[in-house]
């Protein structure tokens, strides 16, 4: 039972820096052409509908360690209009959550045809999603008496939140902004006291540039910014593109770091820690498939395990448009 306790503590103040009642934790997954998982209004705004799958593991070898599993879908209902929902499992240790989320965009085009990209777009997502603690091994695991533990349940609540944004795409430029959490009730699995102000402020803004014919770059970043906690954190990452025959091959890099650090103390005197870590990204593009892997190394001295983080996603284009925008724009063509 501690070392589960010890997953959760160190999961939480280190490898996410997240709350447990947010529905959808934000990883670096979005790199992996998936902006929709944390921005509303990109439902619908790609020049295809995207099927996307997405598996995550923490510290591989140990017990009960981290896993989540995301399934997702977005497309165009209209030439203005997107929709789209995503499936969320998640699991840590005793603790287990399953939710959903629909989104709906609503994109204005203001060239004056429909393949030169100039586009703002609004989107607004909501979700429920069902927390469990499962105690039935508690007392198992450590035979002294806490009234608070019954022993022999397994404690679920229920809560919903959520989130409004807007982007806006123009040639091979890029910017959403999302509140996510705007809206969220109580959700009362561990105390009356769990708290209700998860807002949280995420901004990316991105580039595309480079030769079709050689390689293509995109730099981006991330700003995010947690209310409850005023902890800001940050994403430099860069992306290149080789178009090949069968396909296109990328690869891109990120690095994330908190603006906040942590003390802890290390013998007899007191160190400081900011959270900070760096994901690699390899993927490929062949005919409407999408495989991509990703692999998150954390840094610093306080940490549970040396291992990473692994995650795959699959993905498949649907529906797509006879023509694609003319720009070197991968997110949305």
């Amino acid at each position: 039972m501690k070392l589960r306790r010890l997953f959760l503590i160190v999961g939480l103040l280190l490898a996410k820096p997240i709350f447990s009642q947010e529905i959808l934790p934000v990883y670096s997954d979005y790199l992996s052409d998936n902006y929709f998982l944390l921005h509303p209004s990109m439902a619908g705004a790609s020049n295809c509908a995207k099927l996307r799958l997405t598996a995550r593991q923490q510290w591989f070898g140990q017990e009960d360690a981290p896993a989540l599993q995301t399934l997702s879908f977005n497309g165009s209902l209209t030439d203005k209009d997107g929709m789209g929902i995503i499936l969320i499992n998640d699991k840590n240790g005793y603790h287990s959550q399953k939710g959903f989320r629909l989104a709906y965009a609503h994109h204005i085009m203001f060239s004056r045809d429909n393949i030169d990209l100039n586009q703002l777009s609004f989107g607004i997502n909501a979700g429920f999603a069902q927390s469990l603690l499962d105690e039935t091994s508690f007392l198992l695991n450590n035979p002294s008496y806490d009234p608070i533990i019954d022993g022999t349940i397994v404690q679920k609540a229920s809560y919903f939140n959520m989130d409004i944004g807007a982007s806006y795409n123009y040639m091979d430029f890029y910017a959403h902004f999302t509140v996510k959490n705007a809206v969220a009730n109580a959700r009362r699995l561990y105390t009356d006291r769990e708290p209700t102000n998860l807002r949280r402020l995420l901004f990316n803004m991105g580039y595309t540039f480079g030769d079709t014919e050689t390689i293509q770059w995109e730099p981006s970043f991330m700003l995010q910014h947690v209310f409850q906690t005023k902890e800001t954190t940050v994403d430099l990452n860069v992306k290149a593109y080789k178009d090949l025959e069968f396909g296109k091959l990328w690869a891109g890099l990120s690095y994330r770091r908190s603006l906040d650090g942590a003390e802890y103390i290390e013998g007899v005197s007191v160190n400081n820690q900011k959270m900070q870590y760096i994901t690699p990204i390899l993927g490929v593009n062949y005919k409407s498939f999408m495989l991509s892997y990703t692999y998150s190394h954390l840094m610093g001295n306080v940490k549970f395990d040396n291992g990473g983080f692994h995650q795959i996603t699959l993905g498949l284009n649907l529906f797509c448009k006879p023509e694609k925008y003319h720009c070197n724009c991968p997110a949305v063509n």
